[in-house]
Parts: C-alpha cells; sequence; structure tokens
C-alpha cells in the first residue's frame, strides 16, 4: 500500500501524520510543492526511505496527480499533511477495498464520521454538491468535497484526472461514478489542523468544485495530461529547529547561542559559521514534469 501526500508548508503537521501512519504501509510518496520551510527535512528524518517529489505547477490536484504516477503498490490512499485526515483511519479504507470496493471515500456524515473544521459556510457548500451530484448523476453520496480516499492503483487512468486545484476532491469522486467503479463510503472524522493556517479559499475553491461538477456531466473523455518523474540529485535537507514557535522547547545549544550573542560574547560560537561545512549526503528527489499530447511542458523552475 502506498500513502500519498500532498505538502506546502506543513512542517508543524508532517510529523504527527507520519508518525501515526500504520507500519505496514509499504510505500510512503511526500509531493512538496516547493515548500519554504522544514517539511521535507522533517519528512526524510522521520522516514528516510519516504520518496519525495517536487511538484513546480501550482495547486493540490497537480500535486497529488503527480504523487500517484510515483506509486508503485497495489493500492493507494490520499491524506493530507496537515492531520486533518486521520492516518489511524487507514485499515478502515484499506479494509472495504479488500472485500471488495474498487474506491473508497470518506464521509464526514456517516455515523462514526464527523468534524472539527467545517466552518458553516464550507458545510453549507459541502451539502449543496452533494445534492447537485446526486441529481446530475444519480448517485447516493453523502459526503463530497473531501480528500480522503483509497483505490485499487490499477484504476487510475479510469479516473481520468485533469484538475490542479482542490476540485480534485471531487474529480477523484465522479471519475470513479463515470468510471463505473465500485464504490463505498467509510466514515471519517476530520480533526483539526494541527497548526497553521489551510491553502483552502471556501469561495474560489467552491466555484472549482462547480467547474468540476458540470464538467464531468458534460464530458466523456477528457485529454488527460502526461506526467513525467525526472530523477535529480540534490543534498540531503538539514532539519534545523529555529522554525519552532516560541514557547516550544529548543535544544540547550541554541539557547545558549542567543543568550551570548545578547551579551556580546566573542568566543568559538562567532566563527561557527566561518568553518569549512561537510559535505552533506544526497537523495533522489522527483521532479514532475506534465505533458500534453507529446509536447513537453517547460519547468516553472529547476529542482534545487
Amino acid at each position: 500500500m502506498t500513502a500519498v501526500i500532498p505538502t506546502f508548508n506543513e512542517q508543524y503537521g508532517i510529523e504527527w501524520v507520519l508518525r501515526n501512519i500504520p507500519p505496514w504501509v509499504e510505500e510512503l510518496v511526500l509531493i512538496d510543492g516547493l515548500s519554504t520551510d522544514q517539511t521535507e527535512a522533517l519528512a526524510r528524518a522521520i522516514q528516510p526511505k519516504i520518496v519525495v517529489v517536487h511538484q513546480h505547477a501550482r495547486g493540490k490536484g497537480a500535486a497529488v496527480r503527480a504523487g500517484f504516477e510515483a506509486a508503485t503498490s497495489d493500492i493507494v490512499v490520499m491524506l493530507d499533511a496537515d492531520g486533518s485526515t486521520d492516518p489511524r483511519e487507514i485499515p478502515r479504507f484499506v479494509g472495504a477495498l479488500v472485500a471488495g470496493a474498487d474506491f473508497v471515500k470518506g464521509s464526514r456524515s456517516l455515523a462514526g464520521g464527523g468534524s472539527d473544521d467545517f466552518t458553516p459556510l464550507r458545510r453549507l457548500g459541502n451539502r449543496f454538491f452533494v445534492a447537485l451530484v446526486r441529481v446530475l448523476f444519480g448517485v447516493r453520496f453523502t459526503d463530497l468535497c473531501y480528500g480522503y480516499v483509497a483505490f485499487w492503483r490499477h484504476h487510475l487512468d479510469a479516473l481520468e484526472l485533469t484538475s490542479t486545484g482542490f476540485e480534485l476532491e471531487t474529480a477523484l469522486a465522479l471519475g470513479a461514478v463515470k468510471a463505473r467503479l465500485q464504490i463505498r463510503e467509510v466514515p471519517s472524522y476530520e480533526l483539526a489542523r494541527r497548526e497553521g493556517k489551510s491553502n483552502l479559499h471556501a469561495f474560489g475553491d467552491g466555484l472549482g468544485v462547480l467547474r468540476e461538477i458540470l464538467k464531468r456531466r458534460v464530458t466523456n473523455h477528457p485529454d488527460v495530461p502526461r506526467i513525467e518523474l525526472d530523477a535529480v540529485e540534490k543534498p540531503s535537507p538539514q532539519v534545523s529547529l529555529s522554525w519552532l514557535p516560541a514557547g516550544r522547547d529548543r535544544r540547550r545549544v541554541d539557547r545558549r547561542r542567543a543568550s551570548c550573542a545578547a551579551s556580546w560574547y566573542r568566543g568559538p560560537e562567532r566563527r561557527v559559521h566561518q568553518r569549512r561545512q561537510p559535505v552533506r549526503d544526497t537523495v533522489t528527489v522527483y521532479v514532475a514534469r506534465t505533458e500534453h499530447r507529446g509536447a513537453p511542458a517547460e519547468h516553472a523552475a529547476r529542482a534545487h
């Protein structure tokens, strides 16, 4: 089983997520949208064998699609890096697949599900989209705009994913509907973010969901861009504690250096930055490259 985790500046949540993934999960794929914090370094420190994909295209959908391409296990599970989707629920999703489902989606509306993160606007919007999908597609979903899903990897092409934003969560479910897959909903409890602010914008992303629903209703076989992954060697990222907010525990050496700076001490610590740094080990990063109709798209940027 492969767990696919899209990230963008999620250093406050990624540790909790990775430490709570069941130990029998065979593969972890982290897609990093070029974070500027310690997300990748922390992930590698906790899970040294984690597969890291750099996605230069913006949006959760673009990141997730690249992660799906990197997955190699028979079962793929998608969850968020902010701690809102509980990795301890993974056995529930996998169990439904093993029991005969092709595609499993979490529902916050079933008995045993719920949410600590639903604002009134998000709740109202989700109910509207659920009702709309029931009318247009004739399916009895109880939840729609929720990104906790699992499926057999051999069904990936049948989902015909083209979305680049948060509407991918809807595209996954409707892609399974149009492919006539055996779909099952399981209860899931959405937790509050571990820390930080969500990248979701209720109004703008809601319009994206509406466009996705209408597009799926009228389009049978969209032009699906092909994603290639290029392996690149880069210096191994080093974990720094400088990002810890005030009030959190820091290493004694950090406090000592801060105290020395305040007292104008000019001892050996002053020359630390001048010392020759050791050669760092390298790690492999996969850089996502999108191709449309056989014409490679240029990279937005190179891997660091």
